[in-house]
């Protein structure tokens, strides 16, 4: 039953109808006319009536008595984030995966609560675990309650705990297998079905540096991404598959350099997750003479980036090769379009090469150089001292006498051939199109990259030991896994939400506890933006607005 409306002319009127199923159809019954909505209005009768009636409604009384104040709120709490990511946990297995490796350990709490609080805490409030610690206080989090920091710092040391000597036959010459290694081969396995072998696989890395002494060993000075020398670093690699989802992470010494890293890493695939056809798509950073022949020798076939610059063969010979180029995407007026894209093949002495060409970044590349050249020139003008630590301008200088500076033209007309193109190396059979498409997909490992340094925030990062920094960084990994699942799931559904709209509505779905005339109740917010169409992508159920507590 319900009350209904219904216009007679300019007037409206109220009354109470049902609905019952009449031979295979929906019939309508009016039970009792209330009268003119208007006159009810200015009486109040209606209101009188619809006051009566809710003493009979339990969650309608607790909820009026709250408006009217006469209730004592206990406690508020975010419950959105838990209810939705331990949904998406227990789907993945990953407490149970923990849980199986926990058996024979006898800690005084549960390892596996504090995980899952510090991957949740990297998803919506990024930050160290001793923020962890003090973020849970305002979220329900199933088991946490107890959690203290010492906790979470002996969680993530377990996680980075190397494996005994007996089970470091897959380590790579940089780092040991550690507990983080089975549980990535555990969650591989479980999925197994779904792809027999790992046809293609993406594999970049970052650098993450320390303000402090980072670990016993991990933390080195090397080559730094983000432009911090003079800080110790570590080198973090990433692998995922063809369809984005991340497969294990890697942690090295921060004075590991890529190029020796690539095989290493092929050689591990192989062991640690019994995959025996496996292409590696990595970027320019990667490759030397030397890989190229152990990926050779192995057999493994790869897409691979080229250093256009340094490598004479491309130099001289593949960018000064003639060919039509093939158009993969045109340029469109669509902003949601592919990049506008045309390749070329070109072999030289047996090794086949692709060059890629994106015109709509060949003009802007080209407009940024002139841009930078007429201001060099006006600076010319002004004397040219100060331009010797400029790398903008000092690109396109040479030396005039002995101490004079003046524009290279040799050098503008050497960097015009290099607009909009790089250049790639494969031993696949895929069609110079298909290649370059696969190369491109690298774009996944690189935002996987900004999302982990986001969900890190890890400078300064407060762990002392290797242990404990190679688990902290483990659970920005399963972080990631979870929120690849999550937007697969939406994916599904045909849903196209923003993250940060996710992680925001998520957030402002509470939960408060209230005392009403001596008994506790729970109060849930309303759902707000993405929330439903989360719950419903993960199959999880809202609690109702009102339950006893």
């Amino acid at each position: 039953m319900f009350i209904r409306s219904k216009k007679r002319g300019d007037k409206t009127y109220l009354m109470i109808v049902k609905n019952e199923r009449v031979d295979g159809r929906i019939k309508q019954t009016v039970l009792h006319s209330l009268g003119r909505l208007d006159v009810l209005q200015a009486s109040g009768e209606l209101d009188g009536l619809l006051l009566s009636g809710q003493r009979f409604s339990k969650n309608l009384a607790v909820i009026s008595a709250h408006k009217r104040g006469e209730s004592i709120t206990l406690q508020t709490k975010a419950i959105g984030p838990g209810l939705i990511f331990e949904k998406l946990w227990h789907s993945l297995r990953i407490g149970k995966i923990l849980a199986e490796r926990l058996q024979e350990r006898k800690f005084e709490f549960c390892v596996e609560r504090a995980t899952f609080l510090t991957v949740l805490h990297r998803l919506f409030s990024p930050g160290s675990d001793r923020a962890a610690e003090k973020w849970k206080e305002d979220y329900a989090i199933s088991g946490a309650e107890k959690l203290e920091l010492h906790h979470l710092y002996r969680a993530m040391a377990w996680l980075g705990e190397e494996l005994p000597q007996e089970e470091q036959g897959q380590a790579t010459p940089f780092s040991p297998r550690c507990v983080k290694d089975e549980v990535e081969e555990a969650l591989f396995a479980q999925r197994r079905d779904l792809f027999s072998n790992l046809d293609l696989v993406f594999f970049d890395t970052t650098s993450i540096y320390f303000e402090g002494e980072g670990g016993e060993s991990l933390g080195q000075y090397g080559y730094n991404k983000d432009h911090r020398p003079d800080l110790k670093q570590i080198v973090v690699g990433v692998i995922i598959d063809g369809t984005g989802r991340p497969i294990c992470c890697e942690l090295w010494p921060g004075n590991t350099s890529d190029v020796k890293t690539l095989v290493p890493i092929a050689q591990r695939l192989k062991k640690r997750f019994g995959v025996k056809r496996v292409c590696l798509v990595a970027d320019r950073g990667m490759i030397s003479a030397d890989t190229l022949r152990e990926l050779e020798k192995e057999k493994w076939q790869y897409i691979l980036g080229v250093r256009m610059h340094r490598v004479n063969e491309v130099k001289k010979e593949v960018l000064g090769r003639g060919g039509r180029y093939e158009e993969v995407y045109a340029k469109s007026s669509d902003a949601k379009a592919p990049s506008p894209l045309k390749v070329k093949e070109v072999e030289i002495n047996g090794r086949r090469y692709i060059v890629c060409l994106n015109e709509a970044q060949s003009e802007k590349d080209r407009r940024d150089r002139e841009a930078i050249v007429e201001s060099l020139r006006q600076a010319l003008k002004q004397g040219d001292k100060s331009l010797v630590g400029n790398k903008g301008y000092r690109r396109y200088l040479k030396v005039r006498g002995e101490t004079h500076f003046e524009v290279d033209e040799e050098k503008l007309k050497e960097a015009g051939r290099y607009d909009g193109k790089w250049v790639l190396t494969t031993n696949t059979t895929l069609s110079a199109r298909e290649a370059a498409l696969k190369y491109k997909q690298l774009w996944m490992v690189e935002n996987m990259f900004r999302s982990m340094k986001t969900l890190l925030e890890t400078r300064p990062i407060y762990h002392q030991s290797d242990e404990a920094i190679r688990g902290h960084v483990f659970c920005s990994f399963l972080a990631l896994l979870l929120r690849k699942d999550l937007e697969d799931r939406l994916e599904a559904k045909g849903w196209d939400l923003e993250w940060a709209d996710i992680l925001r509505d998520l957030d402002k779905l509470v939960e408060a506890k209230i005392s009403v005339n001596g008994k506790q109740y729970l109060i849930r917010g309303e759902t707000r933006g993405s929330v439903g169409k989360v719950a419903q992508a993960c199959g999880v159920a809202l609690p109702p607005n009102i339950q006893a507590g």
